[in-house]
């Protein structure tokens, strides 16, 4: 808009170079939104692993704990044993 204005070779050369500028910037804009919804299909798959291995986990817990100990039998003589 200046090289309309001002009617210069800078400002000509000033508009271009903010042309220029915008159309690099949307190139770029362009490619990160590449890369972010490539990112958010990732984030979406990592949720849904993160469920069922909550859910693994789950089933996998009682598994998991010791088995509740048995009374161990007293050894010797005692009253009842007869």
């Amino acid at each position: 808009m200046a090289a309309m204005v001002l009617r210069s070779d800078y400002a000509t050369k000033m508009s271009v170079y903010v042309v220029r500028a915008f159309v690099k910037m949307r190139d770029e804009l362009t490619a990160n939104l590449g890369v972010l919804r490539r990112l958010s299909e990732i984030d979406k798959k990592l949720i849904e692993h993160d469920v069922v291995l909550r859910e693994v986990l789950e089933r996998l817990q009682p598994l998991l704990n010791p088995p509740p100990e048995k009374p161990k039998p007293k050894i010797g003589f005692h009253r009842g044993n007869r």
